[in-house]
């Protein structure tokens, strides 16, 4: 696995504006927080900002009917452990119920609170649209196992693991997780969407443009049927 990894990272964070981003290097803050801390702005040179805006914006990937009659967003970080429980209950009976049934289009849009969500993301990405939901869901249900101790080397250990038990080659992960133009896009993707949709917490909810916290499922169901009986 390519060493430069965590630097060529920690550089693509701060180009992409550090007030979005933390770089948590404990034990005890990964995978406990589901506010992303603001830091101070870094002074932006020119360059640094012309680079950042030549950055493509990535298109959402979505489960569902396209035309489905409802859309539901979920913001959600790998690292966060209110993530990985609405994952585990709300998003699986959202998916039976509405979603495979063709009444809801679920899109899931990925929040970086550190490097560690970041290198999820990548791995999420690698397998393109076919596996993208896949690896998704297994980076939220094994969430503990992957992160383990919370040490950078032990992380990407089992991100490399992970993806093996996805289907992913060696050669395919290494590459994946050492791509700095996805990372960026990534990043840079993460940054426009929360922006656009006020974004400062996760899991958050945008159904049909209207934004809401961290729900019951029953208060979801609530919510997606009143609108499909409009």
């Amino acid at each position: 696995m390519n060493r430069m990894l965590p630097i060529i990272l920690v550089l693509v964070l701060a180009i992409a504006g550090g007030a979005w981003y933390v770089m948590q290097s404990s034990s005890d803050d990964v995978a406990a927080t589901d506010t992303p801390p603001q830091a101070t702005e870094p002074d932006a040179t020119s360059a640094d900002t012309e680079a950042t805006a030549d950055v493509a914006i990535l298109p959402d990937r979505f489960l569902g009917d396209e035309n489905a009659p409802v859309t539901v967003i979920e913001y959600a970080s790998y690292t966060c452990p209110h993530c990985a429980t609405f994952h585990a209950d709300q998003f699986k009976r959202l998916k039976a119920e509405y979603v495979d049934t063709g009444k809801v289009k679920l899109i899931h849009r990925e929040v970086y609170f550190d490097r560690y969500g970041l290198w999820g993301g990548l791995l999420a990405n690698c397998g393109g649209d076919a596996r993208y939901y896949g690896i998704s869901g297994m980076l939220y249900d094994k969430q503990r196992e992957w992160i383990g101790s919370g040490e950078g080397d032990e992380i990407i250990a089992n991100l490399i693991k992970l993806g093996k038990t996805a289907g992913l080659s060696d050669a395919e992960i290494d590459a994946c997780l050492s791509d700095e133009e996805m990372a960026a896009q990534l990043v840079a993707t993460y940054q426009a969407n929360a922006e656009a949709d006020g974004i400062t917490a996760t899991p958050t909810l945008v159904i049909d443009g209207e934004k809401h916290s961290n729900m019951s499922y029953e208060a979801l169901k609530e919510i997606i049927d009143a609108k499909l009986a409009n």
